[in-house]
């Protein structure tokens, strides 16, 4: 679509908002268990799953909604993605049982497939060069730093008002975000051809996304060796084989796997994937601290607070670094200085005021690195794929971000809640942590195995170009 609309700061400031309202509804949950789990008396394993529902249908539908998006309009699809936030939000505040609660989860996953990769659309669409570095990394203030902003913001809103109210403030943010992006006109990509949606691929991935939720989430309660944790293993191998067979094998894949070719955008999706996992590390660390030593949930929002700040300070200074250096070290070191903080929050030996030190530490360490990876793996992924495309590779790398931080959540839950069945909540929050270490790891190994050194300037093909080759030419 054809305009010479040039993105500006309030366009760019509708979409942060429109960002930060998924962590409103995501992150703030998690650092309200307690409060929730006494209000309406379920059991952790239930709350757990609700939870981790918004996650799981945002990455099962974020790829489709991308998709949608590149069609009908980038800006369309986002309204619809606020207005489904609204829904959801008031579901939440009526709730009153589970039924309610899930159903409100299960609106917001809808809302936040529409909302986030329409919205790196929009960016990709109106800003070009050093502007769309710079616009990705306030898009990834909401993105990234929404974790931090909302870790704190909940914790204070819950422990004021109760936790309900933070639905009310996520309604609030989305009515302002609506109004900031009213006017910016729509965008949508004219599509090589007009192919039918994947619907088989679609059904069988959803299948497997489930199995292999539900047998994460409740194996333990189940039994991993009952036969209905069985069959839900075998379901998710069994499906991820048919799936990959049938996306392959089409040209309108629900998941267009020819874009995983490129080095750059691979890389960034994978570890992509696997730092989200490390989101675990905020559910483990505030459950400890509040059901172990006693905190509130503001006092356990107080400790990551480092981390609020070092990851909306760092933001910019990794787009920085992929501007002078290109995407790998930054992205490198930000996966050293993850692990490293996390090792520190493992350290639950520790008696009250040191651990309370060396978590602000870890925390601290822990949000440096992930900002210092926000802008360099956005841009290094949105960047590196063809324009007709935006939507779609949007929603791909989203969509390892929301199903990385569901997956890494439950798995963090499942270890931290299997151990505490022993009695000793110390070694619980440190097994459950070591997890999000690993997660880390992995990460680390993919960018070293994946993206090539030297620093990439993009083309207008979207192809990627070295410097030698750039200086060559």
């Amino acid at each position: 679509m054809e305009t010479s609309y040039k993105g500006n700061n309030k366009m760019l400031t509708g979409i942060v908002f429109g960002v930060l309202t998924y962590w409103l509804f995501s992150q703030t949950l998690l650092n309200v268990i307690p409060a929730v789990q006494a209000d309406m008396g379920i059991s952790l394993g239930a709350l757990n799953t609700a939870i981790s529902l918004t996650g799981l249908f945002s990455g099962m539908f974020i790829v489709a909604a991308g998709g949608i998006s590149d069609r009908i309009g980038h800006k369309k699809v986002a309204m619809v993605g606020l207005v489904l936030n609204i829904i959801g939000s008031l579901c939440l505040i009526l709730a009153q049982g589970t039924v309610l609660l899930i159903i409100g989860r299960v609106i917001q996953g809808f809302s936040a497939a529409c909302i986030m990769p329409a919205t790196i659309a929009l960016v990709k669409a109106y800003y070009d060069g050093p502007d769309r570095q710079r616009a990705l990394s306030y898009w990834s203030f909401g993105s990234w730093g929404g974790g931090g902003i909302t870790s704190f913001a909940g914790g204070l809103i819950a422990t004021s008002l109760g936790w309900r109210y933070i639905f009310v403030f996520s309604i609030i943010i989305t009515l302002v975000s609506m109004f900031l992006i009213k006017d910016v006109p729509d965008s949508k990509t004219k599509q090589s051809q007009s192919s039918k949606f994947d619907v088989s691929g679609f059904i069988v991935f959803i299948l497997v996304m489930v199995a292999l939720n539900v047998v994460i989430t409740r194996g333990a309660d189940f039994g991993w060796t009952s036969p209905i944790s069985l069959t839900l293993m075998a379901v998710t191998v069994i499906g991820g084989w048919v799936f990959l067979k049938i996306v392959t094998g089409k040209p309108n894949g629900f998941i267009d796997i020819s874009v995983f070719k490129n080095k750059y955008f691979a890389g960034s999706t994978i570890s992509n994937f696997l730092l989200n996992g490390v989101a675990g590390a905020l559910i483990v660390a505030n459950t400890y601290v509040q059901v172990a030593r006693g905190y509130s949930s503001f006092q356990s929002g107080l400790l990551s607070l480092g981390y609020l700040i070092c990851v909306l300070a760092m933001i910019r200074v990794g787009e920085k670094l992929l501007q002078k250096h290109g995407p790998r070290k930054p992205m490198i070191l930000a996966c050293i200085l993850v692990i490293t903080g996390i090792s520190l929050m493992t350290l639950t030996f520790l008696p009250n005021l040191m651990y309370t030190i060396v978590v602000i530490i870890g925390f601290t360490i822990y949000g440096i690195g992930l900002g210092l990876y926000a802008t360099p793996s956005t841009d290094t992924a949105i960047d590196n794929v063809p324009a007709s495309k935006a939507g779609e590779a949007a929603g791909i790398y989203k969509m390892s971000s929301t199903l990385g931080g569901s997956f890494g959540l439950a798995i963090s839950v499942a270890v931290y809640s299997a151990v505490e069945t022993m009695g000793n909540l110390q070694v619980a929050a440190s097994a459950g942590l070591i997890v999000n270490a690993v997660f880390a790891l992995i990460a680390l190994w993919s960018i070293m195995s994946t993206i090539p050194k030297g620093a990439v300037l993009k083309s207008m093909q979207n192809e990627p170009v070295t410097l030698k080759q750039r200086k060559a030419q």
